[in-house]
């Protein structure tokens, strides 16, 4: 058992830290994160959170303070921004902990794993996992209130104590890193269960609520206090950002989540199905056996399935009632979908399980070699042909072997295949092999093909180029359609803060104007002249231009 849950353990970490490190930030996303995080570095307010000189109050500040602690932690070894992104493999790491832990006290020992490993395999995880942005730390929230809950209904003695404490914290942490609706979505969860199952429906589980709730209080008390304390305008600014996603109704989209749910969680919704089918067959053929009608939601009261399912229920119906609706709010979604379909796997039918196992085995062998041969042809040229290809598709990257990425990619490459030798006939066995493999897989591409990858996606060669051709003295640069990635970046890489014409109160007399447009379009404003235009290596369509106002 000791050695199942070390392997386990070393998968998650094989699969945590590809990605992490050894690239720019990104837009949008995690270029905009880690401009707030980067204002915190220089000395920014984290009451008030900014990015690029203004207030960003998109969330609140607890992820960004965690990578900037993990950014100045390890400054000396790693550019800021890869030592911010190490926050995020901080918070996979609890996430993976508390999906383990809920899963082991909801379904017994040795039951933990399968949920990490359900939880690391599905498709929406694998990126959004290894970027700077902050939705990462409620996914952890949501998988340690997760725990909470499934402790409290247990009759251990102390469940309430620990059970509160936990279920307080994870309400904390939610608020403090994405706000109202999140936190409320957590909390209806924990208010619904005792309608769901009587196995919450007891005095201790009472205490766990109240413990929580003192508990989260001051979390969730504290910040906005103290923000309106010292600026009840920007307090407002914040409450409104917050709520209006909910409370607008304009561009809704219903089934959002439910369109993206089949590949985001694939393939683990499938095994929610099985085991929904197969609670319910149970609690039919019991019914039967007692010759007595039983309510249709019995066979889904017990606990294994009642918290993931009332969790996975009113966590995507609160989410597809807001009015913005993206994939990356999806996240906590996930684990309550990972812990739903533990009970299945061991119930698998055994040619269901054969298939998986074998699908998984021949899919991630398939995308290792074709991955090798890629690297032949972006790095060794061969074959020519595919060589000037990828090359074609990122002109700015200078190929050649490289010892280290070759190395690590060679050992990820061997320990699949010795995993393959060594995989135990145990009902475990798919959920392994095709968590092994989108490890391997995700692993190969970010070690081999991260650099290339980079070329294409960074804007640092895009404003180094645009710095040698500002003038030596100039007063200030104005922008205009410059995006807030952007515009982080910018401040980041060539220390530039922009003053943006849309914000009134950002307006200056500027020397200097940046513009963010297409390449098809360009319109000169008067009084100025195009002293400089750029674009990412290889990008056709995206373009910036700089200008000088004349006479000057």
């Amino acid at each position: 058992m000791l050695q199942r849950h070390l392997l386990i353990a070393l998968l998650c970490l094989a699969w945590i830290v590809p990605g992490l490190i050894g690239h720019d930030p990104w837009k949008s996303d995690e270029a905009t994160t880690f401009g707030v995080v980067y204002e915190l570095l220089r000395g920014g307010s984290w009451l008030t959170p900014s990015l690029a000189g203004e207030p960003f109050f998109d969330e609140p500040p607890l992820y960004y303070l965690t990578a900037a602690a993990t950014a100045w932690l390890t400054s000396a070894l790693l550019p800021l921004h890869d030592g911010a992104r190490l926050a995020t493999g901080f918070y996979m790491a609890l996430t993976f902990l508390f999906c383990g832990l809920a899963s082991r006290e909801l379904n017994g020992h040795g039951k933990g794993m399968l949920a990490a490993l359900l939880l690391l395999g599905c498709f929406g995880l694998v990126v959004r996992g290894h970027q700077t942005v902050t939705d990462i730390t409620p996914l952890a929230g949501f998988a340690m209130g997760y725990y909470a809950l499934a402790l409290a209904q247990s009759q251990r003695p102390g469940t309430p104590l620990y059970g509160g404490l936990l279920l307080g914290g994870a309400l904390g942490m939610v608020f403090l890193s994405q706000g109202i609706l999140e936190t409320a979505i957590l909390a209806l969860i924990a208010i619904a269960l005792p309608l769901v199952s009587i196995a919450w429906r007891t005095h201790s589980y009472a205490k766990t609520l109240g413990i929580a709730a003192l508990v989260a209080a001051p979390a969730i008390v504290a910040w906005p206090l103290a923000l309106h304390l010292q600026s009840p305008a920007l307090f407002g600014t914040w409450v409104r950002h917050d709520l209006h996603s909910f409370f607008t109704g304009e561009g809704r989209d219903i089934f959002y989540y439910l369109r993206v749910l089949p590949w985001y969680a694939w393939p683990v919704w499938v095994v929610c199905l099985w085991t929904l089918w197969m609670a319910y067959r149970q609690g039919a053929r019991q019914s039967e056996h007692q010759l007595q009608r039983q309510p249709l939601r019995q066979p889904f009261a017990a606990p294994a399935i009642a918290l993931p399912l009332t969790g996975f229920i009113l966590s995507v119906a609160m989410l597809s009632l807001g009015s913005s609706a993206r994939e990356l709010y999806a996240l906590p979604l996930l684990p309550a979908l990972a812990l739903l379909a533990v009970p299945g796997v061991g119930s698998l039918r055994r040619g269901a399980a054969n298939a998986w196992l074998w699908f998984s085995v021949m899919a991630a062998t398939f995308f290792i070699v074709v991955g090798w041969f890629y690297w032949m042809g972006l790095e060794l040229g061969i074959p020519a042909r595919l060589h000037a290809h990828l090359h074609r598709i990122q002109p700015g990257y200078t190929p050649g072997f490289k010892w280290l990425p070759f190395t690590v990619a060679a050992c990820y490459t061997v320990a699949w295949f010795i995993l393959l030798t060594r995989l135990k006939r145990i009902p475990e066995r798919p959920v392994i092999a095709w968590a092994a493999g989108v490890t391997v897989i995700w692993a190969l591409l970010n070690v081999l093909f991260l650099p290339w990858i980079d070329t294409g996606k960074s804007y640092r060669s895009v404003f180094v180029s645009m710095q040698k051709s500002m003038p030596a003295q100039y007063r200030c640069v104005s922008s205009r359609n410059l995006a807030a990635s952007q515009r982080a970046v910018l401040h980041y890489v060539s220390n530039i803060v922009t003053q943006r014409e849309e914000v009134a109160g950002r307006r200056r007399d500027c020397d200097l104007l940046l513009t963010q447009g297409i390449a098809r379009e360009e319109v000169v404003p008067p009084g100025w002249r195009k002293i400089w235009e750029g674009a990412r290596p290889g990008d056709k369509v995206e373009r910036y231009r700089l200008y000088r106002r004349t006479g000057r």
